[in-house]
């Protein structure tokens, strides 16, 4: 994530001129450096160069970039629950979709993504973010249920269980994926789908046959 404020480089002596979206890149970078809880005005002050007076000229405090910052990541994901896709398309497509999807806002938002699933809930705009949290995995659960109903996932899986077994995965991407690595981010949710449906997918029991029939070592 690039700290560099937007417009000319102040010259010598002169502050540098941010804008709301460069100042909140900065308060999100610092926020998951330090952690929100653990991050003052005094913190994003010395980051970003400028006096705590000019920063309240652009917000209000330092839970408006927290509030600004975790919005944009669920707004982010809840537009992929909503992106229409072609009718008739089933319910076990439309969940592989948004899992796939989600892995590609995971890497365009990754800053953003990441102070989401780092808040714990301490303050309203915290615990207003979790309610969403909650309310996203709730509409991603009723996918599961529907594709269990029509056989493309396994039903003998709890729906929530799986909801958050399947967006534990994708969340967990935060702790090593890097946008700028060597690993494009189409490749990576292609195998993470794969693999996650193929662990989903309904499967015939096979019988192992007598125990006695097996050889021993």
């Amino acid at each position: 994530m690039s700290n560099t404020p937007s417009g000319p480089p102040a010259r010598r002596g002169e502050r540098p001129a941010y804008d709301r979206d460069s100042l909140l890149e900065v308060a999100v970078a610092v926020f998951n450096e330090r952690g929100y809880d653990g991050t003052g005005m005094e913190d994003l002050a010395r980051r970003l160069g400028l006096s705590k007076s000019s920063i309240y000229h652009h917000v209000s405090g330092k839970k408006e970039p927290l509030s600004l910052a975790v919005t944009r990541a669920l707004d982010s994901l809840f537009a992929v629950l909503d992106e229409e896709l072609p009718a008739g398309t089933s319910a076990t497509a439309r969940l592989r979709h948004v899992v796939r999807r989600s892995v590609e806002v995971l890497a365009s938002e990754l800053p953003y993504v990441t102070l989401l699933l780092r808040i714990h809930g301490n303050s309203d705009t915290e615990r207003h973010a979790l309610a969403r949290r909650r309310e996203f995995d709730h509409r991603v659960a009723g996918l599961v249920i529907s594709a269990a109903a029509e056989g493309g996932v396994r039903d003998d899986i709890d729906p929530h269980l799986a909801s958050r077994l399947l967006f534990g995965t994708v969340n967990s991407l935060i702790e090593w994926y890097r946008p700028d690595g060597d690993l494009p981010v189409t490749t990576l949710a292609d195998a993470l789908t794969a693999i996650l449906f193929d662990g989903l997918s309904q499967r015939e029991t096979v019988d192992p046959g007598p125990v006695s029939g097996r050889v021993r070592g």
